[in-house]
């Protein structure tokens, strides 16, 4: 076995795939993998951006930045990061905050 790098992601060439069909789905569950790992990066980094600024109490600031965070979260809910009712959960406490300011 061996280690194989592309531009965007690694993978073990030589694994014990029992087809060649195998082997095509394993590399590219790992290709997912690497957009999956991107998408909950982007998520947790909007959503962490946002309660700064909540923190910092600046409210036109939040309310201007909220789509890009909604953006963020149903991405990652519609791809299967997280799931549909974390999104909304998510969505609902930070407007929540939001309005509390």
């Amino acid at each position: 076995m061996y280690l194989a790098d592309t531009s965007q992601f690694r993978y073990y060439v030589g694994h014990m795939a029992n087809s060649k069909s195998a082997e095509k789905s394993h590399k590219s569950a790992l290709k997912r993998r690497v957009f999956n790992i991107r998408r909950a990066r982007t998520l947790k980094s909007s959503v962490k951006d946002m309660l700064k600024t909540i923190a910092g109490g600046d409210k036109a600031t939040a309310e201007k930045n909220l789509s890009e965070m909604y953006k963020a979260i149903d991405k990652a809910a519609k791809r299967g990061v997280i799931k549909k009712n974390t999104a909304s959960r998510k969505k609902s406490r930070i407007a929540k905050r939001i309005a509390s300011l």
